[in-house]
């Protein structure tokens, strides 16, 4: 899946993933991935969403990464921030009062794009992305920040032959298999979640099941 499946999405608006209210199990587990107080959150491939909002309530600085200038366009101006725009590597940076985003690739970042931060959210990220993607995803970041770093992950799991993604199908074994042994995997969370999702129903799937990890 490359850049311009992601541009194409954002210039059609074709943006189902996209959640206007802040999510759930970030304000139900972000105190247990034991993230220091007032660290800086990474939250790679953030689009839009106003999770970044809420962790910067939370007296974070919020660091996100994203590939379409119309997503990070479109999150400062909705939510009334007058962002400064800056040159940083291969990336514009978008930055306003504890905010900023890189606007530019995921596998561009290095580690010194990444100083400082000291915890991670990844809501919709690693379920964006197809197998290959994912193996390639979990070996950047583990380059990227140090094994400590605490991160709330959030998966869903369905039969992948029902349903082409995105979003994917990433089982609990997979993100043990990407994460593990250099970090250590724990299960928060763990639901159906088929019943109350009706576009999902619609395109075939028998199963759905979203789960929340601490990753440390």
């Amino acid at each position: 899946m490359d850049p311009d499946f992601w541009h194409a999405r954002w210039r059609n608006s074709e943006i189902g993933f996209h959640q206007e209210e802040i999510n759930l199990h970030l304000q139900t587990f972000w105190a247990q991935t034991g993230a220091a107080a007032g660290c800086t959150v990474f939250v790679p491939l953030c689009g839009k969403s106003r999770d970044l909002l809420w962790l910067r309530e939370q007296g974070h600085p919020v660091l996100g990464v994203e590939i379409s200038p119309i997503a990070v366009e479109a999150f400062f101006q909705e939510n009334g921030l007058e962002a400064r725009q800056s040159p940083q590597g291969a990336f514009t940076r978008w930055e306003y009062e504890g905010l900023a985003i890189l606007c530019g690739d995921f596998f561009d970042l290095r580690a010194a794009d990444l100083a400082g931060v000291g915890a991670t959210y990844d809501r919709a990220s690693l379920i964006a992305l197809p197998p290959a993607m994912r193996a390639r995803y979990g070996e950047h970041f583990a380059r990227l920040l140090p094994a400590a770093t605490p991160t709330l992950l959030v998966t869903l799991e369905y039969p992948q032959q029902e349903m082409d993604g995105p979003p994917f199908s990433v089982s609990e074994e997979e993100v043990r298999r990407l994460f593990e042994p250099q970090r250590q995997v724990t299960r928060l969370y763990q639901q159906s979640i088929l019943a109350e999702n009706p576009r999902f129903q619609a395109r075939g799937l028998s199963r759905l099941e979203e789960k929340a990890f601490r990753i440390l």
